[in-house]
């Protein structure tokens, strides 16, 4: 199994949304006794975060082999579906991380306003350090609200020729070109005047 090392080779860094992201995956792989090798395993994200980066890691649901599905909805919430039965998991992250001193909320406005000042970042730092401690650390049931569930399953990710568009040139997925005055365009070229 990856690690949380692995984890952050691959982001760049370690944050509290990535420490998050290990959590839920460590919780997935336990439960479904398994990460994926192909597309046996669904992930539905509700957000764009860290958390998703450590989810195609250590899952093996990415963008790539069409089993990791981002809906932009910005909750902290994943599930997990079974190939083909349907058996899902749904994990919202609940977990409230520990109050903030005055100062720590006042370097936090600083650094948001674009102060990187050395005392400033040392604050933010340690902060981060502490919730990221507190995620590694923390129960389950602390952590998140897990519903199992049955869940209608997408279609398997298509295989589609690609094609070249007219205007640029450029290859483009078959399902994705669109018909702009006559001629086969991908969508930049389309929505172009």
């Amino acid at each position: 199994m990856k690690t949380l090392k692995d984890v952050v080779e691959f982001h760049g860094h370690i944050c509290p949304g990535l420490a998050l992201g290990y959590r839920v995956s460590k919780f997935i792989i336990k439960e479904f006794d398994k990460k994926a090798l192909d597309e046996e395993i669904v992930a539905i994200v509700e957000n764009n975060s860290c958390a998703v980066d450590a989810i195609q890691v250590m899952t093996g649901c990415t963008f790539g082999k069409g089993n990791l599905i981002f809906k932009d909805y910005g909750k902290q919430v994943y599930t997990f579906v079974k190939r083909p039965y349907g058996e899902g998991i749904r994990i919202s992250v609940y977990w409230k991380s520990p109050d903030e001193t005055e100062k720590e909320k006042q370097m936090w406005e600083r650094y948001k306003s674009g102060d990187r000042s050395k005392e400033v970042v040392q604050v933010i730092h340690k902060r981060k350090s502490k919730k990221i401690e507190a995620i590694l650390k923390a129960k389950d049931k602390k952590l998140f609200r897990i519903i199992k569930e049955k869940v209608n399953l997408p279609a398997e990710a298509g295989i589609y020729p690609s094609i070249l568009c007219e205007l640029c040139g450029e290859k483009v997925m078959e399902p994705r070109a669109r018909v702009k005055n006559g001629q086969i365009v991908c969508i930049p070229c389309q929505e172009s005047i």
